[in-house]
């Protein structure tokens, strides 16, 4: 019997990687790999890498090489970078961090076993070169399903779906999902949340100048609706109780599968599945956002009314040389329509400063948009050349100290005016998610406007004995920056609990 080989993931940057580790752990569970949590129990430890700004490049760098010091002192024999900054760069990455004993691009995941099979008996796989991902999918969105490119998050390759089901499904190891038909992933939960993501697409068709995912994530690729229906019903039925759906852009799903309005028909049918008790929408286009799905965001039982829009900025100079849409007047104007619909939705965007050509005046229009906006929550970045960029090549660059300055100062800003609108909520009724309880913090969840880790959180202070996963009715009643203090309603016993 072949000896049992461990192995860990270590997942840095966006949900979106989340999913694509979880992919990974279903694949190799299902191939015979323990699965451990700490790299330094691992015969190899896989860092799954963010390549999006800088500083997630150098978290992702210094990742591998803190796992690759575990090699002298723990079990770790070899550590292998995935994800973004390892398709991105390929063979570049692993000519400037020789630490690392493999860099595997996406299309390395399907056979990711063998691979790492490999690398520890001493061979040698070569880390792929990098190539613009957009030109492996036809041009037309209606020509892309079926292409047969890797897709991270989503399921079998063609070359796998063409052999049909694996004949061994009935022998998964416990917590490995089980293929509903060749294009179903498996999948292996990493953690114990009540939340878990779901990846709804892959790419963006969009050509932000800033932006350099598309180049290294791909043309804009939908997942096809019993796919996700099918993992969101096998994470309900191991306890998640609250999806979020993730993609570079949620507001262009189903345009290449005939029906751009997909997303208004799948959410019911999601927030209808066993178990699931909340739904919820991340990265939404504000010039695609339309009144169907704002509709559904805001009328569906069980689909949060939570707003994720990707504002960046809101002068108009600006919006163009970023070749994005909109201004001020139109983005409050979307908001005033949300909130005409629900008043307590939640909305949140990031913005960048400092972008070139960026005038006083400019910063100003951004300046009176996020004052007047009432924002739950606001990320701010100072702007930086990214590789391969059209932004990179502009003209009129502001001085490093000058997009600093304007950092500091609408940071700040930023979290006045958070804070303020958590104020506004005093006296409103939540329906508070649980995601922890511990001696230090007590029980703490979030509310419908409240997204995991970026949005602030609300501490219940109660002395029923609650757990994760459970919903509780609360009235907010203090606010603590982004964060509130509520009190469960009397009347009101947690979801998942004895009544």
């Amino acid at each position: 019997m072949p000896e049992r080989r461990t192995v860990a993931l270590v997942t840095l940057g966006c949900a979106r990687n989340e999913v694509d580790s979880e992919e990974l752990a279903g694949r190799l569970a299902a191939d015979g790999w323990e699965l451990v949590e700490e790299a330094g129990e691992a015969d190899v430890a896989v860092v799954n890498t963010c390549g999006f700004v800088e500083a997630a490049k150098k978290d992702s760098v210094d990742a591998l090489l803190e796992a690759n010091d575990l090699k002298d002192h723990g079990r770790t024999q070899a550590v292998v970078a995935v994800g973004c900054m390892a398709e991105r760069y390929g063979k570049e990455l692993a000519e400037a961090l020789p630490e690392a004993d493999g860099v595997l691009g996406f299309d390395d995941y399907a056979d990711i076993s063998d691979r790492l099979r490999t690398i520890l008996s001493g061979g040698v796989h070569a880390s792929h070169t990098p190539r613009d991902r957009r030109k492996l999918l036809p041009i037309s969105p209606a020509e892309r399903q079926g292409a047969g490119v890797a897709l991270p998050g989503h399921g079998a390759t063609a070359t796998e779906a063409d052999q049909g089901p694996q004949a061994d499904l009935a022998d998964l190891p416990a917590g490995v999902a089980p293929a509903s038909g060749p294009r179903a992933p498996l999948r292996r939960r990493l953690g114990t949340s009540p939340v878990a993501s779901v990846k709804l697409a892959s790419g963006c068709d969009r050509r932000c100048s800033f932006c350099a995912i598309p180049s290294f994530r791909g043309s804009f690729i939908s997942r096809r609706p019993a796919d996700v229906l099918t993992e969101t019903r096998w994470l309900g039925e191991q306890g998640v109780k609250e999806i979020m759906l993730v993609s570079e852009n949620n507001t262009s799903y189903g345009k290449d599968l005939g029906d751009i309005r997909l997303l208004e028909t799948l959410l019911p049918e999601l927030a209808a599945v066993d178990g699931i008790e909340r739904v919820r929408v991340s990265y939404l286009q504000p010039a695609e956002l339309r009144p169907g799905l704002v509709d559904v965001l805001t009328s569906t039982d069980k689909v949060a009314p939570y707003f994720d829009l990707s504002f960046q900025h809101s002068a108009p100079g600006v919006l163009r040389a970023m070749r994005r849409f909109g201004d001020t007047d139109r983005f409050l104007e979307l908001l005033d329509q949300i909130r005409g619909k629900d008043p307590q939705a939640g909305a949140r965007s990031n913005f960048i400063v400092g972008f070139p050509g960026e005038s006083e005046a400019d910063f100003a229009e951004l300046e009176r948009f996020i004052t007047e906006a009432r924002l739950d929550a606001i990320g701010v970045f100072g702007y930086s050349d990214e590789d391969g960029t059209e932004a990179a090549t502009y003209d009129n660059k502001l001085d490093p100290e000058l997009v600093a300055e304007r950092l500091e100062h609408l940071s700040r800003l930023a979290e006045e005016l958070t804070a303020q609108r958590a104020e506004e909520r005093l006296g409103e009724t939540v329906r508070v998610l649980v995601d922890r309880v511990d001696d230090s913090e007590g029980t703490v969840g979030r509310g419908a406007h409240q997204a995991p880790e970026t949005d602030g959180q609300t501490t219940l202070l109660t002395d029923r004995e609650l757990a994760p996963g459970q919903l509780v009715e609360a009235k907010v009643i203090a606010s603590e920056g982004v964060d509130l203090v509520a009190e469960p309603l009397a009347d009101a016993c947690p979801e998942g609990a004895a009544r």
